[in-house]
């Protein structure tokens, strides 16, 4: 195999390669004798047909397999010889094939850049710290108690108002004509919930139990079902029952619904969650400072393919939030160039910092095992009740899904191991602060 270097710049290389005939021909032998083994024709039993008839039958179709397992082991001996760890698949042009001329072809890849983590055990890092207190527990309490929504019917007569729930019967037509799940009786609706669609539960509001009123409403035009969305409808409301929240007690009721037998269990499940919940957002601060020391003690190319993917994801992001009204207010003011210059900035930061994290896994030999990514795909199936299954077989059938599940657990244990080394300080601060949001 003759290799010669052709282009080398910066993380790219470009080699030509030559593939003698002799080789080519070792690859057709290699294949025609598989094929042999298995082929099956009139008056031959299986394995004993003679390879000059093999080769006659089936040398043209065999050559699209041979070109691909020359260029493949040719690519490989070439990626060995010369020590190249390459950041993605090479990209191969074919030249010249066939079985008397050999193989040309070029290849192009992009290389992994020199890496040199600082010593991880000399990183100081401050770690903010939170103790939850009687006060945080009063208020996941409260936030369980509002969660609870317990109602009481309303006392006087009065009209519907936002916060209630409406008792209600309702009938919905479209072109005079009713349509399928747009009818029910004795649903408890809470004005203001967002429930139903945009205006039918501000045409509840005012009225009063016993009246009945036809509500005008126009589905979204997303709407999940199709026949219906960006239809004009007329709901047929009657309003059977009003009611309130009632102040909720911790009783023997409330604390059965929580699987508790006294307050003071509760309690103490409340303080035991809150203390994960503080555990949780520490550590997300702590990442975030370590992340950034990395990035600051850290400078080396990336592989511009990897950088413009990931660019390209961040910006799919924001043209997506932009559409749905939710740009950032950091970047109001500025223009399209000076946003893209900073999303390519933060492009290339995730890219050096993921090649980073990735080189001081491999130093440390920091492994995903299958058991991991399976509990994975489980807490993502566990968020689909009912589709569980078909989650599953998703994740199993897809490499690339697998393997954004396995990425950023892998990243995790390679964080966990630089907060194990590192020298931690823990900093007291309120409740507020850990939760407090991160510039941008």
């Amino acid at each position: 195999m003759q290799v010669t270097e052709t282009l080398a710049e910066g993380l790219k290389r470009q080699f030509k390669v030559a593939v003698p005939a002799a080789d080519v021909a070792g690859h057709v032998e290699a294949k025609l004798a598989d094929v042999q083994k298995t082929v099956k024709l009139p008056g031959f039993r299986p394995g004993k047909v003679p390879l000059s008839l093999v080769r006659q039958r089936f040398l043209p179709s065999i050559m699209g397999e041979v070109l691909e397992a020359a260029v493949n082991d040719a690519s490989t001996k070439l990626l060995a010889e010369k020590a190249l760890r390459p950041a993605l698949q090479p990209k191969v042009e074919v030249k010249n094939f066939g079985a008397e001329e050999g193989l040309e072809f070029e290849m192009t890849v992009e290389l992994l850049p020199e890496i040199t983590p600082v010593d991880m055990s000399k990183l100081e890092l401050e770690r903010p710290t939170a103790t939850v207190g009687d006060a945080e527990v009063e208020k996941a309490l409260d936030r369980l108690k509002e969660g609870y929504k317990q109602t009481k019917p309303v006392a006087k007569a009065r009209a519907a108002k936002k916060g209630d729930t409406a008792v209600i019967n309702f009938l919905g037509k479209v072109d005079g004509v009713a349509f399928e799940g747009g009818a029910g009786e004795g649903f408890h609706l809470e004005l203001g919930s967002g429930t139903f669609i945009p205006g039918f539960e501000e045409g509840v509001i005012g009225m009063k139990p016993g009246a009945e009123k036809d509500v005008d409403v126009t589905f979204p035009e997303n709407y999940g079902a199709a026949n219906l969305a960006g239809k004009a409808a007329v709901f047929t409301v009657t309003l059977t029952e009003l009611r309130e929240k009632a102040p909720v007690e911790v009783d023997e009721t409330f604390l059965k619904a929580f699987g508790m037998e006294t307050e003071e269990a509760l309690r103490e499940a409340l303080k035991g969650q809150v203390e994960r919940e503080f555990a949780v957002a520490a550590r997300q601060k702590v990442k975030r400072v370590l992340l950034d020391k990395l990035d600051e003690a850290h400078s080396f190319d990336v592989p511009p393919t990897l950088a413009e993917a990931e660019f390209k994801s961040i910006w799919a992001q924001y043209e997506a939030s932009k559409q749905a009204g939710e740009e950032d207010p950091a970047l109001a003011g500025k223009s399209e160039d000076e946003v893209k210059a900073e999303y390519q900035r933060i492009a290339d930061r995730r890219v050096r910092l993921g090649l980073l994290l990735a080189e001081v896994g491999r130093a440390q030999t920091v492994e995903v095992t299958e058991q991991e990514v399976r509990m994975a795909v489980f807490d993502v199936a566990r968020r689909y009740p009912g589709q569980e299954r078909q989650v599953i077989e998703f994740y199993s059938k897809n490499p690339d899904a697998m393997a954004s599940l396995r990425a950023p657990i892998f990243e995790d244990k390679v964080v966990d191991y630089i907060l194990g080394v590192a020298k931690i300080t823990d900093k007291q601060v309120s409740a507020e602060e850990l939760f407090e949001a991160e510039a941008a």
